[in-house]
C-alpha cells in the first residue's frame, strides 16, 4: 500500500457566533475528522445538508484555516502554512466549486479564467499559454475554439467543465470536488460524472467527493464516509457502505433511495425529531436524539470511530449492526460495484453512468 497523499487527524471548524462585540457561542461546523487519501484514490463524502461536508473541503485546499486539527499533504504539514508557502503547493490541490457560474468571474473570457493558474504561478507550457487553455478545453469536451467567449454564452454544464478545466490547468495531484453535479440536469450530470472518472483513470487524480446524490456516489467513489453533523460516522469501502452498512445513520440514508422496483415507502427507516444545532450538540453520541437503538450509555460516553470486526470499516456506534446487507431498499444484494479501474467483480467493463 503507498503512503497517503493526504492525512487528516483531529481536524476542526469552529465558527464564533458574536453579539455585538461579544462572543456568545461556537457553531461546531466540523468537530475531530481523521481520514486519509492515497494517491489515485477517490473518497466520497456524504451526509445531510449542514454536516460540515463543505467546510471540511474549504479546508483542506486551505480556503478556510482549521481551528485545530492537522491536515498533511504528500508527507508536509500545511495546516497552518502561510500563503508564500502555500503557493507551491497549489499546484497540487485544486478545487471544483459547486455553483459553475458563481465560480467563474462573468468579465473574463474562458480562456483567461483557465489560464489564470497558469499565469499566476508563472508557468509557460511548451507552445504557450493559449494552446495549453485550448488542450484542456479539448480534454473536458469543450471547442477550443470557445476560448475568446463569456461563462454566460455557456449552459450550466458547459460552465461545470470550465471550471473542472481550471482546475485541471496545474496537473493537480489531488482535486477535492464540492458538489460538482448538484446544480446540473440528471443528463448533464451523468456526462460530468463520467468525465470525472475518465479522467481519474487517466491522469492518476485522487479526488475528495463532495456530494448528496447517493447514487453518484456509489458510481465514482472506491471509498466513503458518511457525516453527521460535524463527526464521520461510519468510513470504508464502497462495497462494505452499500451492502453492510453499520451505523443506523447510514442506513437511514441508504434506504432513502429511491426504487423504481417497489412500490409504496416500505422498507423505508423514518427518522424522527429534526437535526440539532451544531451551535449546541446532543452529549454523547450526536444521533442518538434520532436514533432507534440509543441507551443510556449514548448520552453519556461518545463512540469512537474505530475499525469493527478486523475489517477496514470503521463506525462510531455503541450498538452496530451486525449485517445491513440487502435490508433496505434499492439494494438487491448483488456485488455490482464497480473496481477502481472501472472493471466489476467479472472482469468486464463498469457501465457508463447513464440519465
Amino acid at each position: 500500500m503507498s503512503e497517503p497523499l493526504l492525512r487528516v487527524s483531529g481536524l476542526t471548524k469552529h465558527f464564533p457566533v458574536r453579539t455585538g462585540f461579544r462572543a456568545t457561542g461556537l457553531v461546531r461546523a466540523v468537530d475531530g475528522l481523521d481520514f486519509a487519501v492515497r494517491p489515485a484514490e477517490t473518497l466520497g463524502l456524504v451526509g445531510e445538508s449542514g454536516c460540515g461536508k463543505s467546510t471540511t473541503g474549504r479546508m483542506l485546499v486551505r480556503l478556510l484555516e482549521p481551528t485545530a486539527g492537522r491536515i498533511e499533504f504528500a508527507g508536509r504539514d500545511i495546516t497552518h502554512a502561510g500563503r508564500r508557502e502555500l503557493r507551491p503547493l497549489r499546484q497540487d490541490l485544486q478545487i471544483i466549486f459547486q455553483d459553475p457560474y458563481a465560480s467563474l468571474n462573468p468579465r473574463h473570457t474562458v480562456g483567461r479564467i483557465v489560464a489564470m493558474p497558469l499565469r499566476v504561478n508563472g508557468i509557460d507550457p511548451p507552445g504557450g499559454v493559449r494552446r495549453r487553455v485550448q488542450e484542456l478545453l479539448e480534454l473536458v469536451g469543450l471547442n477550443p475554439e470557445h476560448y475568446n467567449r463569456y461563462p454566460h454564452e455557456f449552459s450550466g454544464g458547459q460552465r461545470q467543465r470550465v471550471g473542472i478545466a481550471r482546475a485541471l490547468a496545474l496537473r493537480p495531484k489531488l482535486i477535492v470536488a464540492d458538489e460538482p453535479v448538484s446544480a446540473l440536469d440528471v443528463s448533464i450530470q451523468a456526462q460530468v460524472v463520467n468525465l470525472l472518472r475518465d479522467l481519474q483513470r487517466d491522469l492518476g487524480l485522487a479526488f475528495v467527493f463532495i456530494a448528496h446524490d447517493l447514487a453518484v456516489v456509489r458510481h465514482f467513489c472506491q471509498r466513503v464516509a458518511v457525516m453527521y453533523l460535524g463527526r464521520i460516522v461510519e468510513i470504508g469501502d464502497r462495497a462494505d457502505i452499500y451492502e453492510r452498512p453499520r451505523h443506523p445513520y447510514t442506513r437511514a440514508l441508504l434506504s432513502a433511495i429511491p426504487d423504481a422496483t417497489r412500490l409504496g415507502p416500505g422498507g423505508r427507516i423514518r427518522l424522527t425529531g429534526d437535526v440539532p444545532t451544531p451551535l449546541n450538540p446532543p452529549s454523547g453520541c450526536r444521533f442518538r436524539t434520532r436514533c432507534p437503538k440509543a441507551r443510556d450509555i449514548c448520552a453519556t460516553e461518545e463512540p469512537a470511530l474505530v475499525p469493527r470486526d478486523g475489517s477496514g470499516q470503521s463506525v462510531a456506534c455503541h450498538f452496530p449492526e451486525p449485517d445491513g446487507a440487502g435490508d433496505f431498499p434499492g439494494h438487491d444484494g448483488a456485488g455490482d460495484f464497480p473496481e477502481p479501474d472501472g472493471r466489476d467483480a467479472a472482469g468486464a467493463s463498469g457501465a457508463e453512468v447513464t440519465a
